[in-house]
């Protein structure tokens, strides 16, 4: 059994319009003709396509899932799956059900009738306009450019419209013939004799995706697609307050639509990288300041940079390592809100080393006079630093 068109495109079979859409396109990126090294690219870009276009229309995945692989390319071998699969389901013979419940018997899937006679039907997309797939990228910026806010240029590759055929897949001057399938109207007509009737339904022409004309020549730079891959830099307007991982949307800067539709969007996931200093919680920021140990029994003013500058801090007398300030409204930007988050400050008490001897005499006095018996081996900052 060949590759069927789930194991292709990499989904599962239950898969969503938009999962499968997505996982064309990354097929459609890796394996082109003009961007892919892969000897087999064109055909495998060929089988993607396929895979797509019969999964993303509705009453052909059906068929489709109906069949399976191998029976649904026998049958449109033999033009069975142009005309709703009429010809394929008579493929099974006429045993089973003859209504169609759980086999395919003589008057069809019933359920394909109802669908039609009571507001189902077929859900084809025909030549009506649709909106162009939605695109992703990711922006990297530094915890400064998420607190200010920043212009940042983004190079993005995407599909666009094929200049050299504007999107008509052939050139301008391509001898063309009527489609043989359709007659040239555009649309194939399935007519079926059931117990209520005769049922016609009417839909667009897969062979010459309703233009009812196909042509001898396809254009060279997009081989046919009308669309070509280009890359443009685009000016992102990034948010003061951004936090990592959200999103922000570029409306109309997405992936062209079809048959006349609006563009779709492009999405633009934000990685804020980590900053050596400080740590992020929301729009609150954390950070550790050293402070000597004098500073911290008689207290003192000291200078603390944050991303707005730097801001002047008093420490109290007797200040404990490890304990927290709060500098309000010193944090990161609200996104899309007023006021900021705030700064926590934790102080640490460094102890010194490489002590002269005026100052270990001096500190040797002080632990002295608060009672403590000190050695000369270990002197009064090493005795707090082990305590720590």
């Amino acid at each position: 059994m060949s590759e069927d068109f789930y194991s292709v495109l990499g989904v599962g079979r239950d898969a969503s319009e938009k999962e499968i859409e997505e996982a064309y396109r990354e097929r459609a990126r890796k394996y082109h003709p003009d961007v892919s090294d892969d000897p087999d690219a064109e055909e495998k870009f060929k089988r993607a396509k396929k895979a797509k276009e019969v999964l993303t229309d509705e009453e052909q995945r059906q068929l489709y899932d109906r069949l399976g692989h191998d029976r649904y390319v026998e049958a449109e071998k033999h033009g069975a799956t142009e005309n709703g699969g009429a010809g394929a389901r008579g493929a099974g013979g006429m045993g089973g059900d003859p209504f169609g419940g759980g086999g395919q018997g003589p008057f069809g899937d019933m359920g394909d009738i109802f669908e039609t006679f009571f507001g189902g039907g077929s859900r084809g997309r025909g030549d009506r306009p649709r909106q162009g797939q939605d695109l992703r990228a990711t922006l990297s910026i530094d915890l400064e450019d998420a607190h200010h806010g920043v212009e940042k240029q983004l190079s993005v590759t995407r599909p666009d419209v094929c200049g050299e055929c504007n999107g008509a897949g052939h050139p301008p001057g391509a001898d063309s013939r009527r489609c043989p399938q359709c007659d040239g109207r555009g649309q194939t007509t399935q007519v079926q004799q059931t117990p209520m009737g005769r049922v016609q339904q009417t839909r667009t022409c897969r062979r010459c995706e309703g233009e009812g004309t196909l042509y001898e020549e396809t254009c060279s730079t997009c081989r046919g697609d009308g669309v070509v891959r280009e890359e443009t830099t685009l000016s992102v307007e990034v948010p003061p307050g951004i936090e990592d991982g959200q999103t922000l949307r570029m409306d109309g800067e997405g992936a062209p639509g079809e048959n006349g539709g609006p563009k779709g969007d492009l999405l633009i996931e934000v990685s804020v990288a980590d900053h050596p200093d400080f740590d992020r919680d929301g729009a609150d920021l954390h950070r550790q300041e050293p402070i000597s140990f004098p500073q911290a029994v008689f207290g003192d003013t000291v200078e603390i940079e944050t991303l707005d500058g730097a801001v002047e801090l008093d420490i109290p007398s007797g200040t404990q390592s490890g304990e927290t300030f709060r500098l309000q409204a010193k944090g990161m930007p609200r996104l899309r809100r007023r006021g900021q988050g705030d700064l926590y400050v934790q102080v640490r008490v460094v102890t010194p080393d490489g002590l002269n001897e005026e100052q270990r005499e001096a500190l040797e006095q002080f632990a002295e006079a608060g009672g403590e018996e000190v050695e000369v081996s270990q002197g009064f900052f090493e005795k707090i630093k082990d305590s720590l």
